[in-house]
């Protein structure tokens, strides 16, 4: 696959076999932790003496920091080299997954997964801008499949293999692990990485930092303490967090809008491919994410099954959702984006509802099945989407694309487990309130299943607006400079 990488090149005099190894490597480990702990949460819940709603920060937390972080990437990838981003990011994910493995209690677990995530939040729009510098658009696709192998298929392999490492090692070799990687990736680097791009040291714009760390900051924030009250989306503190965000990032926006050199630069959204990407990506972040924490807590939950268990369930689909990335990149560079995103989404819609129809007594292979059959959706959807929306943009805006796509993923991540989380809570309650025996067994689990259920249709809905955009999506030409739609 590297060979193949390397021939695809569309500049002979550079070395994208050793860039390509040495991000591909550092990027798996770093966006594997994404995910990692999933399956761990009810581990860690009783290794802490910490609640759901607690323990929930592992996650929302680490896509909290990546949002607030990626949109200031756009700045630093003109700023510093390649060689210097991608050692400066590992260094600091190094250092957070030490204090992880080494972590005595919740608080410092939580430090730790703070500066993993400044370290990922860095490194995936590093990968992206570097793969657009690379390569010309028409071979875009088995690229962005290749690299969707890390992209998708790392996030997605997290819940299983945390089972298994949880259930025979412990959740300290959840991050133990990873250090030797991480050490050989910085290595490997530090000999063979070389430079992509030019630097142009954008002049720092003070205010829209500020506005993007508190704007994107807010949401996911507020977002995520819907779950920590009784109130939820009722509490006035939490609307209060998430108007000021959505504020913030408007006056974000705005201003960069004016910027003659803008920190994030909002012009991409007049390209219509471009804004279609962004929809149907988010449609499938927010699926992904949500379900790989609410179905291994079914699992584990009503079905009572161990944390192995959980990750072998989960294991076919998160394998064949790495499996398929490269070949949807391929058909998508044979075929063009209509007749790949189209036909997934279909599928993707069905196997939700589907999903949304899922009871105690539903077979085990019926719940490997729908798992994997919408891993793969996901795969056929993603990264040929992410790519295609890419490909209309100028070079210029190249860094600002990836930025933008970037921050989408944990703000977007974050939002639907929060989201998602609470909608499931509020529902297993009222189920509860209305039962006779609220104390049962078996009305905790009938409740679980309740909320779990409603999660998916809910789910089906967000799934059906990304049908519907898929619909408009179609190869575009790639303009030459900004000023084509100024």
């Amino acid at each position: 696959m590297i060979k193949e990488i390397e021939f695809l090149a569309e500049d002979p005099n550079v070395k994208v076999k050793s860039i390509m190894i040495s991000l591909i490597i550092g990027a798996f480990f770093a966006i594997l932790n994404e995910t990692l702990l999933n399956v761990a949460l009810t581990t860690l819940m009783e290794e802490f003496h910490v609640t759901a709603t607690t323990v929930q920060w592992l996650a929302t937390g680490f896509l909290l920091v990546m949002g607030i972080i990626t949109p200031i990437s756009a700045l630093l990838l003109q700023s510093f080299t390649t060689r210097q981003m991608f050692m400066g990011t590992m260094t600091v994910f190094a250092i957070g997954t030490l204090i992880c493995a080494l972590a005595i209690n919740f608080p410092l677990l939580f430090m730790g997964r703070i500066l993993q995530a400044v370290g990922t939040g860095l490194l995936i729009p590093l990968i992206f801008n570097a793969i657009l510098l690379i390569y010309p658009p028409e071979r875009r696709g088995a690229v962005m499949g290749t690299i969707g192998l890390v992209i998708t298929f790392a996030p997605a392999i997290g819940p299983p293999l945390s089972g298994i490492i949880v259930e025979y090692l412990g959740w300290r070799y959840l991050f133990i692990v990873v250090i030797p990687f991480i050490l050989f990736s910085m290595a490997f680097a530090y000999k063979y990485l070389t430079n992509v791009g030019e630097m142009t040291k954008p002049q720092v714009d003070l205010r829209s930092i500020v506005y993007s760390t508190l704007g994107f900051g807010g949401i996911v924030l507020g977002f995520s303490l819907v779950g920590e009250g009784s109130k939820g989306f009722f509490d006035p503190k939490i609307i209060l967090m998430i108007l000021l965000g959505f504020i913030l990032t408007t006056l974000f926006v705005t201003r960069q809008l004016k910027l003659a050199e803008p920190l994030l630069d909002m012009r991409v959204f007049r390209y219509p491919m471009f804004s279609l990407g962004v929809i149907l990506f988010v449609t499938v972040v927010v699926v992904m994410f949500s379900t790989e924490i609410i179905l291994p807590m079914y699992m584990q939950g009503p079905l009572a099954l161990t944390a192995a268990t959980t990750g072998l369930i989960l294991l076919p689909g998160s394998l064949l959702n790495g499996v398929f990335s490269p070949v949807m990149g391929k058909l998508f560079d044979r075929y063009g984006p209509r007749k790949i995103i189209i036909p997934a989404a279909v599928v993707l819609a069905g196997d939700v509802l589907i999903m949304s129809q899922i009871k105690i007594d539903t077979p085990i292979w019926m719940i490997i099945v729908t798992f994997t059959v919408l891993m793969i959706s996901i795969s056929a959807i993603m990264m040929p989407a992410q790519t295609n929306g890419l490909n209309e943009l100028p070079k210029n805006l190249y860094p600002h694309g990836s930025a933008v796509m970037n921050t989408l993923i944990p703000v977007m991540g974050a939002v639907g487990i929060s989201v998602f989380m609470s909608l499931l809570a509020q529902k297993q309650q009222s189920f509860i309130e209305m039962s006779h025996d609220p104390t049962a067994q078996t009305t905790q689990q009938a409740a679980f299943v309740s909320g779990f259920e409603f999660v998916f249709f809910v789910s089906f809905g967000i799934v059906f607006i990304g049908l519907i955009a898929s619909l408009f999506v179609k190869r575009p030409t790639p303009a030459e400079s900004i000023e084509e739609t100024s």
